[in-house]
């Protein structure tokens, strides 16, 4: 025995239709089919034939009247559901995310909090170098405070690394060599000019 398929098949006509005729003026065709009436009225709908549903699908334009203002603005807030939103963490008050508050087993949450005190522990450090050294100890990759003999060392390690003649006459490495000798004279001068600890005297 074979068994039935019950599946709805795509061009069937809706189960719930009206027992009517087609909707379109002077069609007697049963009506199965059901398209809104409107862009206002997307729960209201005209019952009609395969065939008119068919013609009133193609010639559906949901943006018709519409200027390119409310056009772009009703895609926008289709974006994010026809919701309100907010910046991020300014949604219910102006109070920032506890972590403490979270049931936390695995202390997931706490690595991501010890974390981001790590990183800011980096941050303050590194706002400690004077402001004018810091492009030129990143492009040196210097640590702070430096001894002019570790920069002497750092600058003959790359100068040799990114020399043209290494390097096949490559126009990236002269540039690159380039901006290291800016930044070895500027961070030399300033050792150069800061004021040297005194002696200690027995």
């Amino acid at each position: 025995m074979m068994r039935r398929n019950q599946r709805h098949r795509a061009f069937d006509p809706d189960p719930a239709a009206p027992d009517r005729s087609c909707d379109m003026p002077g069609c007697t065709e049963a009506a199965g089919y059901r398209a809104p009436r409107s862009r206002q009225m997307l729960n209201q709908y005209f019952w009609f034939c395969l065939d008119h549903v068919r013609e009133y699908n193609a010639h559906w334009d949901f943006y018709k009247g519409m200027t390119p203002g409310q056009i772009e603005a009703h895609l926008r807030a289709d974006v994010s559901w026809n919701r309100p939103s907010w910046r991020r963490g300014h949604l219910g008050g102006s109070g920032g995310f506890d972590e403490d508050q979270v049931l936390d087993p695995l202390g997931l949450l706490r690595g991501n909090a010890e974390a981001r005190v790590r990183g800011r522990t980096r941050t303050r450090e590194a706002d400690q170098r004077p402001e004018a050294l810091r492009e030129p100890l990143d492009t040196l990759g210097l640590p702070w405070p430096v001894s002019l003999a570790e920069l002497k060392s750092r600058y003959k390690h790359l100068a040799r690394e990114n020399h043209p003649d290494a390097n096949n006459g490559d126009r990236a490495a002269e540039e690159r060599l380039k901006t290291i000798n800016v930044a070895y004279t500027a961070l030399r001068r300033h050792l150069a000019e800061a004021p040297q600890p005194l002696a200690e005297t027995g």
